[in-house]
C-alpha cells in the first residue's frame, strides 16, 4: 500500500512548499512537488535523540526493559522515532545487566542502542553524575559490554584526561562504538588527542566541561573546531543561553550540531521529587536539579520542544530539522537508515502545525497512535 503525506516538506536541501512524501513498504519511495497542496502542515523527518535518560515517568538508568519501553513510547509521541537509551555512572554490574536487558529492545527496534554516559568521567566536572561510581576507563569492562551487547552498545562518553582513556577510545572505535568526550576537565591538547584517537561526539557541549578561557581554551574549543566532531546541544534555555546556542551553531553549522534532550524521567511530568542514578532530583518550574547541591540534573525536554526553542532562538527551521534528525543520525552511524526525508530511508516523519506542535507521527510507514 502506498501512502502520501502532503504539506511543506523539509528535505536535506531545503523546503518544498507544496510537497509530498510517498511511502511504500515502510520506506520513503518518493519526495516530490505536489502542486495541489495549499497551506499544509510542516513535514519533517522523525527526530533522532542520541542522549536521553527517560521520560513520561520512566527511566533507562536502572536497566529495566519495561520502563525503557514506556520511556521510548513517551518520546515517540513527541516525534522521536529513533532513540538511544542513556545510562548514568553506575557500578559495572548494573551496566552489564542493562546491556543484557536492553539488547532485545535494540534488536526489536524499540531502541537504537545504548549510551553509557560514564562512569569514566571527571570528578571535578561530574555535574549530576554520582561521584561514588566514577573511575578510570577499563578496556576489560568495555570489551565485555561490547561483546554482551552484540551491537547494542552505540556510544560511550568519557573524560579524556583519565588514565586509560586513549586506549578505551581506540577500543570503542575499533568495535564500531561512538566515543564521546564529556564531563571533562581536559585541556585543549588532551581533548585534541582524544579526537585524534577517534572521538567524534562532544557530550552536551559546555555542560560538565572546563569552561572557555582565552589563555586555556579547554575542551569546548577543541570540540567546536574539530571538523569530524558532532557537538550535542541542549536547547532548553537552561543548559545554554540562547546566545551561546546560536554562537555554537554558527561555528559548527547544522551538520555538526545535534540537539538532544538529556531528558530524565520527569520529562512530561509534574514538578516534584525524582531520582537519577541513585540521587534525589527536585523539579521546579520544569527545571531538574540535584536536591543536594542544585546541579542541573538532565532536563524535562522533548525533541519537539527543543526544535521549537531552537527556531525561537533564531535558527532557521531547515537547519534546526538537520540538528534534530539528520546530524544525530549520522553521528550515530545511522544516516543510511533514518534522519532525513530521502528516498530509500525508513519512513519516519513528524507532521507539525505552524506553531511546530506535533500533529501526527509516522514510524516505519505506520502512523503512531
Amino acid at each position: 500500500m502506498t501512502r502520501r503525506v502532503t504539506g511543506k516538506v523539509v528535505t536535506p536541501t531545503g523546503v518544498i512548499r507544496q510537497g509530498c512524501v510517498e511511502v511504500r513498504d515502510g520506506r520513503i519511495s518518493a519526495v516530490a512537488d505536489y502542486p495541489s497542496v495549499h497551506d499544509g502542515h510542516w513535514i519533517l523527518p522523525g527526530f533522532v535523540d542520541m542522549h536521553t535518560h527517560g521520560g513520561g515517568g520512566h527511566t533507562f538508568t536502572t536497566g529495566d526493559p519495561a520502563s525503557a519501553r514506556q520511556a521510548a513510547a513517551f518520546h515517540l509521541g513527541h516525534g522521536t522515532t529513533t532513540l538511544v537509551a542513556s545510562l548514568v555512572s553506575s557500578p559495572f554490574a548494573l551496566m552489564r545487566d542493562a546491556t543484557a536487558a536492553f539488547r532485545p529492545l535494540v534488536e526489536a527496534g524499540v531502541l537504537a542502542g545504548i549510551h553509557f554516559e560514564g562512569p569514566y568521567l571527571s570528578a571535578d566536572r561530574c555535574g549530576a553524575q554520582n561521584p561514588e561510581f566514577l573511575r578510570d576507563p577499563s578496556t576489560e569492562e568495555l570489551t565485555e559490554l561490547v561483546e554482551l551487547g552484540g551491537g547494542a552498545v552505540r556510544m560511550v562518553t568519557l573524560a579524556p584526561e583519565r588514565a586509560g582513556a586513549t586506549e578505551a577510545i581506540e577500543l570503542l572505535v575499533a568495535n564500531g562504538v561512538v566515543a564521546a568526550v564529556g564531563h571533562t576537565d581536559a585541556t585543549w591538547a588532551q581533548t585534541r588527542a582524544a579526537v585524534a584517537a577517534g572521538a567524534t561526539v562532544g557530550t552536551h557541549l559546555f555542560n560538565g566541561m572546563r569552561p572557555l578561557h582565552h589563555r586555556e581554551p579547554g575542551p569546548v574549543v577543541a570540540l567546536l573546531e574539530a571538523p569530524n566532531v558532532v557537538c550535542e546541544l541542549v536547547a532548553d534555555g537552561v543548559h545554554l543561553h540562547d546566545g551561546m546556542l546560536g554562537f555554537a551553531t554558527s561555528v559548527t553549522g547544522p551538520d555538526r550540531a545535534a540537539l538532544i534532550t538529556d531528558a530524565m524521567a520527569a520529562a512530561g511530568m509534574a514538578d516534584g521529587e525524582y531520582e537519577l542514578g541513585g540521587q534525589g532530583v527536585t523539579v521546579a518550574d520544569g527545571v531538574a536539579r540535584l536536591s543536594r547541591d542544585g546541579a542541573i540534573a538532565g532536563s524535562t525536554l522533548t525533541m519537539d520542544a527543543a526544535l521549537r526553542h531552537a527556531v525561537g532562538a533564531g535558527i532557521a527551521l531547515p537547519d534546526a530539522a538537520r540538528m534534530v534528525s539528520t546530524t544525530p543520525a549520522r553521528a550515530l552511524g545511522l544516516g543510511d537508515q533514518v534522519g532525513a526525508l530521502r528516498t530509500g530511508l525508513r519512513a519516519d516523519l513528524v507532521v507539525l502545525d505552524d506553531d511546530l506542535n506535533v500533529v501526527r507521527v509516522m514510524r516505519g510507514g505506520e502512523w503512531v497512535e
